[in-house]
């Protein structure tokens, strides 16, 4: 396998899409944007993770998950953590926000801007939608969550708590 194919490459792909983040099994590693990129070097799959905090606990174990699914496509895996680049929430994919919904978790939202573009930014309280109900009539709880990713929010409306993933 000196060179993938098309048809190689979208089964690594394929492949990939089939392992969910360890954290938030409800999203997959392809769908929450992490996998940076799927190349062959050799006789070798090399694919690029990168983490979405640089203090991420869970890189390790989807590095191994990796390694091991693509064990079935290939003699030699090798899993690289980058961070050649920066992972944004704006790389959770809409198939992947709808995930995060349905399990329960409210995805990233775009916090408002200021009007104008010579105004100092301000920190404008970001509305975070319910993922229970869909009310915005929700308060910041704890901007600390399980994982860095995450903040924990509440709903006056369902009287639900919930993660919300945070923008990055």
């Amino acid at each position: 396998m000196a060179t993938m194919t098309t048809t190689e490459k979208q089964r690594v792909w394929d492949a990939l899409q089939e392992l969910t983040d360890p954290e938030i099994p409800a999203i997959s590693i392809v769908d929450l944007g992490i996998v940076r990129s799927v190349a062959c070097e050799g006789e070798c799959i090399v694919v690029e993770i990168m983490p979405t905090f640089i203090g991420c606990p869970a890189i390790g174990v989807i590095c191994g998950q990796v390694e091991e699914r693509l064990r079935a496509l290939a003699s030699v895996v090798e899993v690289r953590v980058t961070y050649d680049e920066q992972w944004t929430s704006e790389r959770i994919t809409p198939q992947g926000r709808q995930n995060l919904l349905e399990a329960g978790y409210a995805p990233p939202v775009t916090p408002v801007q200021p009007l104008g573009d010579n105004i100092f930014p301000l920190l404008l309280k970001t509305i975070v939608p319910s993922p229970f109900c869909g009310a915005q009539n929700t308060n910041l709880e704890n901007p600390f969550g399980p994982t860095l990713c995450r903040a924990i929010y509440y709903c006056n409306s369902c009287r639900q708590p919930f993660e919300h993933f945070k923008a990055v």
